[in-house]
């Protein structure tokens, strides 16, 4: 089964465009495995508390992104 994980900061994107999340990278997996690959694909959006990740030892928040 096909599985993509997406964490993303809270609040930073709308139900619209978390659905055309999972259905393009549906699409995606479908187009690379084969359309039987479809009805299998799990793909999961998951929102992240601000500070609750990090990159290189460094706790990101959203107002260092939009700053970056």
């Amino acid at each position: 089964m096909p599985f993509a994980n997406f964490k993303v900061p809270t609040g930073t994107l709308t139900p619209e465009q978390k659905e055309l999340i999972v259905t393009r990278t549906t699409d995606l997996y479908a187009e690379i495995y084969g359309d039987r690959a479809r009805a299998n694909t799990m793909v999961l959006v998951e929102e992240v508390a601000d500070g609750g990740w990090g990159i290189g030892g460094d706790v990101l928040t959203l107002a260092k992104l939009q700053a970056g």
